[in-house]
């Protein structure tokens, strides 16, 4: 029995079509689920099926498990140097690059979103991370502890083994190169469950990878989260598992990590970001800025600026300015390069967005713009903006994961600081003030992962970012994401002491 096929045709754009293997990756082949069972991919601008994909189960966990730590015995780990891994990550990330313009047509009919942001943002910047960790593949080391003249003490940093990794819809490519970056520079070998929404992108990397890597050093499984995603938790030869989606999940992945081996674990969750707006702030830019930092990626964002608190003296001109800039983003077709918004993920996310739009108007909330179906087919929903908002409505406690924003008034620092941090979520915030000493001391005492001063959804290879309270544990990016993927191990080596007894 052979894998599935993929065979892609694209409306615009250089690539006119793209074919490749919708089999299970492991040991750098592409074979078919051992139950032989697949499942439809859709395209979320008609609602068409437009591929078919392996489907793991358990059982395919287990042997791609099996090729990992086979792999991290003999041919990752300890057996290649840092100076190796580096060189095989830096080629990957060339290779990335080099196919940017397929790779970006893939995430654009998968996912939905622009052409122009799957290319410029989500591939290259996905290239850019993978570099990153290249460069750090030889750098993350131990140090010599002074103790005293007749020891010599230092620690080394170890790969912890197999490492099971589960990313999510919204950001597919990018979060791909997120967990594979810190894990492969570390010298770990890797299991990696794609969402099921949109396996493509990955599929299609890993035809590089391939060229690149020994076999089993990367196996990247397409599935469900019940079924695939639970037996990455839970199994007890994976040794450390990273998580980026709900909270609600995260909590799942926890349990399953305790119930098991108390697998090391990472979560990055949910999001109700904060957007303070002050009445000093250069409100042109604020405008922008609060409409890129909402409905960028078409409100798919944990991170997303979804409370936004203008100041009452100018709550009315501020509203005036977002409101007309907001009616200029382009809706409509992923692979028109105007496009700003595509169209939702799927049939679900799309329904869930909409029962939160009817759970605003429900509660006495205004949609001032927005709040409806745009055109006829596929998953788009209109930019939508709420006021009169009150602190308990949903649609400003609750993860929309939408083109939906909440705008509400403050008076002052004391109070805006109270309003914003009144969630149990902590994973991003922004302060727009021209006083940056001010905009400095709110965002240190904004409780949150991340914290922009007069910018939004701003991110780097090189800047940590994760949540504080239910919006995770642990960091992605920069060099403390290195931590989540090594064992620290001390040495201690004796000089000359006598035994005490």
């Amino acid at each position: 029995m052979s894998p599935p096929t993929v065979n892609l045709q694209f409306t615009a754009g250089p690539i006119k079509s793209s074919s490749f293997s919708g089999g299970l990756f492991i040991n750098n082949k592409f074979v078919p689920s051992e139950s032989g069972k697949t499942f439809e991919v859709l395209n979320p601008s008609t609602g068409k099926e437009i591929a078919q994909v392996s489907e793991a189960s358990a059982k395919d966990v287990d042997i791609a498990v099996d090729a990992a730590q086979y792999a991290f015995d003999n041919v990752w780990g300890e057996k290649v140097s840092g100076v190796q891994r580096g060189k095989m990550m830096i080629a990957l990330a060339e290779a990335i690059e080099k196919n940017a313009d397929e790779i970006a047509a893939i995430e654009s009919i998968d996912n939905g979103k622009g052409i122009t942001f799957s290319k410029n943002f989500d591939v290259l910047e996905a290239a850019a991370v993978i570099r990153y960790y290249g460069g750090w593949a030889d750098k993350n080391h131990g140090k010599v502890i002074e103790v005293h003249d007749q020891k010599l003490a230092y620690t080394r940093h170890e790969p912890i083994g197999v490492c099971g990794q589960i990313i999510p819809w919204n950001f597919p490519i990018y979060m791909f190169a997120w967990k594979l970056g810190p894990a492969l520079a570390t010298g770990n070998t890797i299991v990696l469950k794609t969402a099921e929404q949109t396996p493509l992108s990955a599929l299609k990397v890993c035809e590089l990878i391939a060229q690149i890597f020994p076999p089993g050093v990367v196996n990247v499984l397409s599935g469900f989260g019940p079924v695939a995603g639970a037996a990455i938790a839970s199994h007890m030869k994976i040794e450390k598992v990273a998580f980026t989606g709900s909270t609600l999940t995260g909590r799942a992945i926890m349990k399953a990590a305790a119930a098991s081996n108390l697998k090391k674990v990472t979560l990055e969750l949910g999001g109700k970001s904060p957007n303070i707006i002050f009445d000093d702030a250069d409100l042109e830019q604020a405008v922008r800025w609060s409409s890129f930092g909402l409905f960028f990626n078409h409100g798919q964002c944990c991170c997303a600026g979804s409370r936004i608190y203008v100041q009452e003296s100018i709550y009315d001109k501020f509203m005036e300015k977002f409101v007309a800039h907001v009616k200029t983003l382009k809706v409509g077709d992923p692979f028109h390069p105007d496009t700003f918004q595509g169209p939702q993920v799927s049939k679900l996310q799309y329904d869930r967005i909409m029962s939160y739009i009817q759970s605003g108007k429900d509660e006495g909330a205004t949609a001032l713009i927005g709040g409806e179906r745009h055109g006829e087919e596929g998953y788009f929903i209109q930019p939508t903006v709420f006021t009169d908002v009150k602190p308990e409505h949903k649609i400003m406690r609750e993860e929309i994961f939408g083109p939906v924003v909440a705008v509400s008034k403050f008076k002052d620092e004391d109070d805006v600081l109270r309003q914003a941090n009144d969630s149990f979520y902590g994973l991003a915030a922004a302060v727009f003030s021209r006083d940056i000493t001010r905009a400095t001391k709110v965002a240190h005492k904004l409780k949150a992962g991340t914290a922009w001063i007069n910018c939004y959804n701003q991110l780097h290879a090189q800047v940590p970012f994760g949540g504080f309270k239910e919006s995770g544990i642990g960091r992605e990016l920069g060099e403390y994401a290195l931590q989540n993927y090594t064992a620290v191990k001390s040495v201690h080596v004796n000089l000359g002491a006598p035994a005490p007894v």
